[in-house]
């Protein structure tokens, strides 16, 4: 299963974070959240494997992330 851990707001920042994370040894998914009147997306789920969840938050944790 899947666990959602990061919600960013851009797909730019959500990019960014995944990166992290796989450089990390991390297996992750985007998911758009709504869309915004321009198209883009409202926001970007973050999400990783229910086993690995408190293990990838700490990494965006110690890299200043914080939900």
């Amino acid at each position: 299963m899947w666990k959602v851990i990061y919600i960013a707001p851009t797909q730019e920042r959500a990019e960014k974070l995944k990166k992290m994370l796989t450089d990390n040894g991390f297996l992750c998914q985007l998911k758009q959240v709504g869309v915004r009147k321009n198209g883009k997306p409202a926001s970007i789920e973050i999400s990783v494997t229910e086993s690995e969840a408190e293990d990838a938050y700490e990494v965006l944790a110690e890299h200043g992330f914080q939900g």
